[in-house]
């Protein structure tokens, strides 16, 4: 099996293999504590007829052995032995050791009422119309097989818990060296064309044969490789934040899709910040997580639509918060909460990694946050990031 293209149905075996053993414990031994409980409750009856003969003063025969193998010979059941006014006679395996003749009356009166609760009490007819009561609770040995099954279900659940965790930090941990592994290989096999491009753009300037605006798009498409080169040499490398104008960079990367998206396609931005308001950030990584979101939304209004960038400080302005808001065709509820999931994708191509990266890139290495703050099916979705300032 596949375990992670398989991953609901594993979870789901693993789920009712940990079921069946921990009811088949828990039923096993509950049937063990009901054997035990019987046992104990033939030996404690023993144990008082036992008794009612060793009491017996009319009874000249010598019982040292009754008294001996029977009524000693209880050495793990707690019991109390009272008159018919419940007034304490004889203590058994009560641990008493090192108290006084008060804490002892008080313990031993704590027991009775313990006894009381749990099983009725064992009438001895002593004579004369007199008889003693015999009470009694459950040795220690039922109690530690009444809580047995649910210590054992906990160390099964914790278990199964650091398995989980061991099993999914093992998955992101190997995710993590591919994604890292692609992101270098591929800045790296960037370098070679764009240092030739850059060679072709001063030798096109030379010849003077083409447009000054033909050169500088194709200047400005060759500094767009080279970020994009930039970018992947980040990812996995620490990255140095640094003080930028946030509302200087949206504007620049506007600037530069604008050309390069659909015409039919508004794009509004709306500054409520002070002005020159800075905030850490690492401008290649930043711009990507910008550049994907507006692709995406884009995408959604099929080549038509408007798209709104909205920037404000919060309430307390310790935050800085940026709304992108398109009029595309919405996200399904039942949907919002996988966007950002790798391999998820709504559309016939491509590989579902663009809000994979950008929630890497904010909530990782910006120790910010990115979500879906609002989304209505056929009038449009808004994405929220949160920096900190």
């Amino acid at each position: 099996m596949n375990l992670y293209q398989n991953k609901f149905e594993f979870k789901i075996v693993i789920v009712v293999i940990a079921l069946f053993i921990g009811f088949a414990s828990l039923y096993y031994t509950n049937v063990l504590v009901q054997k035990l409980v019987a046992r104990e409750k033939e030996q404690i009856s023993l144990f008082g007829q036992a008794l009612r003969y060793t009491l017996d003063r009319e009874n000249e025969q010598p019982i040292t052995f009754i008294f001996r193998e029977i009524v000693r010979a209880n050495n793990s059941i707690p019991t109390i032995v009272t008159d018919e006014n419940d007034n304490i006679l004889i203590d058994r395996n009560i641990d008493l050791t090192g108290l006084n003749e008060e804490k002892k009356q008080l313990i031993l009166e704590k027991e009775l009422l313990k006894m009381k609760e749990e099983f009725p009490p064992i009438k001895i007819d002593i004579g004369g119309n007199r008889y003693n009561l015999l009470y009694y609770r459950s040795s220690d040995l039922i109690y530690q097989l009444k809580y047995y099954p649910y210590a054992q279900l906990t160390v099964i659940a914790i278990f199964g818990l650091l398995t989980y965790m061991a099993f999914s930090y093992s998955r992101k941990a190997e995710q993590n060296r591919v994604w890292v592994g692609l992101a270098k290989e591929t800045a790296h096999q960037l370098g070679t064309p764009i240092s030739s491009l850059m060679a072709w753009a001063e030798y096109l300037k030379t010849e003077k044969r083409w447009s000054e605006e033909v050169l500088e798009e194709i200047e400005k498409d060759v500094y767009r490789l080279e970020m994009i080169a930039a970018r992947f040499s980040n990812i996995g490398s620490q990255t140095a934040l640094v003080p930028e104008n946030i509302a200087v960079v949206l504007q620049e990367i506007i600037d530069y899709l604008r050309p390069r998206i659909s015409p039919k396609v508004g794009v509004e931005i709306l500054n409520y910040l002070p002005t020159q308001t800075e905030v850490k950030i690492n401008r290649y990584l930043f711009e990507w997580v910008i550049e994907n979101l507006i692709k995406n939304a884009v995408d959604a209004m099929s080549g038509a639509g408007k798209i709104q960038i909205e920037m404000r400080l919060s309430a307390k302005e310790k935050d800085l918060f940026i709304d992108i808001a398109d009029t595309g065709k919405g996200i399904p509820a039942t949907k919002i909460k996988r966007v950002f999931a790798a391999g998820f994708t709504t559309k016939k191509r491509g590989w579902g990694l663009g809000l994979t990266l950008a929630k890497r890139i904010i909530e990782e290495y910006h120790k910010g946050k990115i979500f879906v703050k609002s989304s209505e099916i056929d009038k449009g979705t808004k994405f929220r990031i949160i920096l900190h300032q």
